[in-house]
């Protein structure tokens, strides 16, 4: 599946209603969907990219060693990998529940649009909110991001690793994530369906 965007910032062209806000960055046929909070917890208010801010770019080094980015710093060179935030409006302090319920739709347009197959939320706000809208493990998955940090879940039509917040990682958090994501690409990860069986001739039709 290709998407018919090459669009490296805001590729659906998102345009919320507030002054400031930090889009959508990266592959817009991304494998991997990093999901982060909001500009104020992993930056981008000045760069217009998500995950500029000092935690982001010790994220970013540990995206480019497991292969997802080709080069890191304010304007990332991606490969297969798409970057956006939970609430994209650059707040004032820690945006309210309204407010994150009011960004939630530009949201979740962007993550079915790219319609990775991993997602990859960062902190403990992101998990829970991937986990109980994409998955069906919510009930039953403590957020603690310490034990989760790198682990795979599985969710409805999706992979899930959640990813301790950068600002909180330790010595072990880089190569943990890393050895993770490089075991993970060394399978057949991706949650494809062939519809071609449905079609007349012998091609295959593959969807995610």
């Amino acid at each position: 599946m290709e998407n018919v965007t090459d669009r490296t910032s805001n590729p659906f062209g998102m345009r919320p209603a507030c002054d400031r806000f930090v889009p959508g960055y990266g592959d817009a046929n991304a494998n991997f969907h990093v999901v982060g909070d909001h500009p104020g917890v992993h930056g981008g208010e000045v760069t217009g990219v998500p995950f500029t801010n000092e935690p982001g770019i010790r994220l970013q080094a540990a995206l480019a060693e497991a292969g997802l980015l080709d080069s890191t710093g304010d304007e990332p060179d991606v490969r297969e990998s798409f970057f956006s935030y939970l609430h994209m409006c650059v707040a004032d302090g820690t945006p309210t529940q309204a407010e994150y319920d009011d960004m939630e739709r530009f949201f979740d347009a962007e993550l079915r649009a790219i319609a990775a197959h991993v997602l990859l939320p960062v902190g403990a706000r992101a998990t829970a909110h991937v986990l109980q809208n994409y998955t069906a493990q919510a009930w039953k998955t403590e957020i603690e991001m310490e034990a989760l940090h790198g682990e795979e879940i599985r969710g409805s039509g999706f992979l899930v690793y959640p990813i301790k917040d950068p600002a909180e990682w330790d010595e072990t958090h880089h190569d943990r994530l890393v050895d993770s994501l490089l075991e993970l690409q060394s399978t057949d990860y991706r949650r494809e369906a062939d519809l071609g069986r449905f079609e007349a001739g012998n091609d295959p039709y593959l969807v995610r």
